[in-house]
């Protein structure tokens, strides 16, 4: 039984289905979607194909959130793969996957997503675009760039650290608000912009010289990665299963409406994109919201969607400020993570020694070029997100176990067509970007080491006391 004042300190059930929701869209909607297409054209070379990835992005994330859905139900406590994981294969494989979290689930994306943001503020402060930055260390992989896009990176973070002090429930206002926004300039943009813009529908018949000398089947698994990036946030909500109301109800609709309504956004941001410029042009552009922005309505007007896409920015910065440091107190209440991360704020209700440590990991993470954070989140959350799916084959077998409608249709077809995507994304992406992968790779088996050197021993001694 807990204290009183270890009750009063802990977490509330006070979120609902919009907040939730919002929740998932202000995770998804953010970096990838803003920034991979000028890759993808590159990478890629075809219109076809560029809207071909997008959609079976889409089709892996709803089932993606579907399974999280009826993991979720049956488990419904903050944590997310942590809590899965370590119910289905054991303590080491939970203590991994939050491990993997803190660094490239949301310390990396906050970085990456921060970035992003000062790239939009480079239209109108130049010094801020990431390829302006003044020192450069190192190359390849093991480059390390600082500037001016690192220094604006580096202060969105802190500011949004210090917001989270606040309760939760003041913080979900703002985000609803901040959410509420992007989900406007988005759906602004794009009827502006087909309706309005000065486009061209030629444009999809246009392709343009590929920049990756691999074969184009290879190539598609490894783009997925971006896809994958920028759909990653469907299972937001089940970090904070435990301050959900209701969560049998709540968590299976935010995942699910917030995954399909980004879907829909998604695939109507890239026919705009390419509507207003040919691949030839987007080739290796970050900003590309921006440079759509000015093709379809010129420079005036662009500035003005740049800036509201930055404002979107923030919002993905800040719900993943949010979501993250739940996962680490789940992780550190059970204790599976360091011991102080489960302190949380009596008066507030929040862990404040996990968001204050996540926070100066995301602003060291800015200083790596954004392609390497890129490819180092997509190839860490896939294997884990396929590890959490793979579970449910585990998990179907205990009596008692809640099985969800959607997910029983036609079984195993749903977790299977997420795991054949997610198995294909992992071996391309280890033979083609080995280097990325194995610093992704180096990463899990450093959360594996310490968790066998640390803090198993120390968790096995907390426990024999009550043997």
């Amino acid at each position: 039984m807990s204290s009183p004042s270890e009750r009063k300190a802990g977490l509330v059930r006070q979120i609902g289905i919009p907040s939730a929701a919002a929740i998932v869209i202000s995770n998804m909607v953010g970096t990838g979607i803003f920034t991979t297409t000028g890759f993808l054209a590159g990478d890629l070379g075809s219109p076809a194909l560029i809207l071909l990835i997008w959609a079976v992005g889409a089709v892996c994330a709803l089932a993606g959130a579907f399974c999280y859905s009826e993991l979720g139900i049956n488990f419904p406590a903050s944590g997310g793969e942590y809590v899965y994981l370590t119910e289905a294969y054991g303590p080491t494989w939970g203590f991994m996957s939050g491990w993997i979290s803190f660094f490239a689930g949301f310390s990396a994306p906050i970085a990456a997503a921060a970035l992003a943001f000062s790239d939009y503020l480079g239209y109108f402060f130049p010094a801020l675009k990431q390829e302006n930055a003044q020192i450069a260390i190192g190359s390849g992989a093991l480059a390390f760039k600082i500037g001016h896009a690192q220094l604006a990176a580096s202060g969105l973070i802190l500011l949004l650290t210090l917001l989270n002090f606040l309760r939760l429930k003041s913080v979900a206002k703002v985000q609803n608000v901040l959410t509420g926004s992007k989900v406007v300039v988005i759906l602004g943009f794009i009827l502006l912009g087909l309706f309005f813009g000065s486009g061209n529908w030629e444009h999809f018949r246009m392709e343009a010289a590929r920049t990756s000398a691999r074969p184009l089947f290879s190539q598609f698994a490894v783009s997925l990665v971006w896809i994958y990036v920028g759909y990653s946030g469907w299972n937001a909500a089940t970090y904070i299963a435990e301050e959900l109301k209701n969560p049998a109800r709540t968590l299976p609709l935010a995942l699910t409406y917030g995954t399909a309504l980004v879907a829909a956004m998604f695939i109507g941001l890239n026919i705009v994109f390419i509507y207003a410029a040919p691949l030839e042009e987007m080739k290796g552009v970050v900003a590309i919201g921006s440079l759509a922005a000015a093709k379809l309505f010129g420079s005036s007007v662009a500035g003005i969607f740049s800036a509201l896409m930055a404002l979107s920015l923030i919002s993905t910065v800040n719900a993943m400020v949010t979501i993250g440091p739940r996962l680490y107190y789940a992780m550190a209440k059970n204790g599976a993570f360091i011991p102080i991360a489960a302190r949380v704020d009596e008066r507030r209700h929040t862990p404040w020694v996990a968001i204050v440590c996540q926070g100066a990991c995301a602003m060291l993470l800015t200083l790596t070029p954004f392609p390497h954070l890129m490819y180092y989140i997509g190839f860490s959350l896939n294997f884990f997100a396929v590890m959490a799916v793979m579970s449910i084959f585990v998990f179907r077998r205990r009596p008692g176990w809640q099985k969800l409608r959607v997910v029983s249709f036609a079984y195993p077809l749903v977790p299977a067509v997420f795991l054949a995507v997610g198995i294909w994304i992992t071996l391309y992406g280890m033979t083609f970007e080995p280097k990325v992968s194995a610093a992704a790779i180096a990463t899990i088996a450093a959360g594996a080491a310490v968790y066998h050197f640390r803090i198993r021993d120390a968790r096995r001694a907390a426990i024999a006391p009550r043997s």
